[in-house]
């Protein structure tokens, strides 16, 4: 009798929800001191923005009509409400480093309610740089410079029509940034169960196979599916 496969894990790319009913965002203000990028341990490429230190100040505006559980990112960084971060830690989840609080220094309103809401208390938290690495032979790419470096696996592409994850490359974590993609943030099913099962607000998961990064619409590379 032959041994059943288990399932493929599923992916999503994480987002903010613009334009929802809990639409929240955050800008840092002085002092902005920081640290220099990461870089990849093989081949010293940078592999994103410059870390974030203290003090994690900034102002949080509101959208829409309510506060909203994660927030916009800033830079590599998310801030994320009290209670998501409780949550998170106490389930268990992996993936997040940091969780330092972030002192929210004014608050702005687009949307008026009649009665003021409470602000909630916000954390500061990092997706750690995972061993999942994107497939880029079965990912639907436009690409402008191959890949060099076989660790961080770092390429220049001109858009983004849906990517995979290499198998057996994955670690476990709910929440990263993979190799070869580390642009975006990739969460889990358990990670979108979570989400679900707590209720949590202002954020967008988008299956990785349909996520789109076309800044100059440019359309699908000619090759993939619908393209013609």
């Amino acid at each position: 009798m032959a041994t059943e496969r288990p399932p493929t894990p599923r992916f999503f790319v994480l987002d903010h929800e613009m334009r929802g009913p809990h639409d929240t965002t955050f800008s840092k203000v002085s002092p902005v001191n920081s640290a220099a990028a990461p870089r990849c341990p093989v081949c010293g490429d940078i592999l994103g923005m410059r870390l974030w230190l203290p003090p994690y100040r900034g102002e949080v505006e509101r959208y829409g009509s309510a506060f909203g559980d994660f927030v916009k990112p800033s830079g590599y960084d998310i801030i994320i409400s009290e209670r998501m971060a409780e949550a998170f830690q106490a389930e268990g989840l992996t993936g997040l480093q940091g969780f330092h609080p972030v002192e929210v220094t004014r608050v702005r309103v687009r949307r008026k309610r009649p009665q003021p809401l409470k602000v909630p208390r916000y954390f500061v938290a990092t997706p750690c740089f995972g061993r999942a690495a994107m497939d880029v032979a079965h990912s639907r790419l436009r690409i402008r410079e191959p890949m060099k470096c076989t660790e961080c696996r770092c390429i220049s592409v001109d858009s983004v029509h849906g990517f995979t994850l290499e198998p057996g490359t994955w670690a476990g974590e709910d929440v990263f940034r993979p190799r070869g993609e580390q642009s975006s943030i990739v969460v889990s099913e358990r990670f979108a169960a979570f989400v679900q099962r707590h209720a949590l607000t202002n954020m967008k998961l988008i299956p990785t196979e349909e996520f789109v990064w076309d800044s100059s619409r440019l359309g699908p590379p000619p090759d993939a599916p619908g393209s013609h």
